[in-house]
């Protein structure tokens, strides 16, 4: 559900939303979600000083109460 709505929310803010590609690595209370996009996405999709990032941050800590998990975003360039 989560990965799901961090792969919509970057196409829609991507130039490039068909290379967006969401992974997520889940343990016993911390997933991590990594988040590949094309390189010239990269800044859009962390923002001006993380701005961007930061608000989809806020909207997944949301989730950490329903289901008591921790998450962390990673965006990282296309290789």
């Amino acid at each position: 559900m989560i990965t799901n709505f961090v792969a919509e929310f970057a196409r829609l803010i991507a130039t490039y939303p068909n290379e967006i590609k969401v992974e997520s690595k889940e343990s016993d209370d911390l997933v991590e979600i990594v988040l590949y996009a094309n390189q010239v996405d990269v800044g859009k999709l962390i923002g001006k000083e993380g701005k961007m990032i930061g608000a989809i941050k806020t909207v997944i800590s949301g989730c950490k109460a329903k289901d008591g998990k921790s998450y962390r975003i990673n965006v990282e360039p296309i290789r």
